[in-house]
């Protein structure tokens, strides 16, 4: 089932996950997963709880797509990188950058952005991705 096929109260019951940073922690290992399951994929462990991340986290690597298909055409170039966050490994689209301005290496945060809007249904999609994170102009080197 896709995100599209979900019925209005489906995707009420899911809005956590969707609008959140959201990973889940065994408290029987302790370790990290996203996104969070209904069992730790490390020990098997169901004794779980939600953890919301909003720290930083480091671009490891990205790519840039220019030629992107269906509903995405319109935003091309779409970047997608790799961000380490908290010992964890997270595919997401980075927004607010240009092309030339990624580096490896970079600071980034999530951020929630829209994504698009089923009319029929009345609902509005937003996602989590990341953005580089501002300097402060006092901060600035110059």
């Amino acid at each position: 089932m896709t995100v599209e096929d979900l019925s209005v109260p489906a995707h009420w019951r899911r809005r956590l996950t969707y609008y959140r940073l959201v990973a889940g922690r065994c408290k029987k290992c302790g370790r990290l997963h996203y996104p969070p399951a209904p069992a730790c994929p490390y020990c098997g462990s169901k004794d779980l709880e939600l953890i919301e991340i909003n720290n930083k986290g480091k671009l490891e690597t990205y790519t840039i797509i220019y030629s992107a298909p269906g509903k995405s055409r319109g935003r091309a170039p779409i970047i997608v990188g790799v961000v380490n966050i908290e010992g964890l490994r997270i595919v997401s689209e980075l927004t607010d950058i240009e092309p030339e301005e990624l580096k490896t290496g970079i600071d980034v945060e999530p951020v929630l952005r829209r994504m698009d809007e089923d009319t029929n249904k009345g609902i509005i999609r937003y996602a989590i991705k990341f953005r580089p994170v501002l300097v402060p102009k006092s901060e600035e080197r110059g």
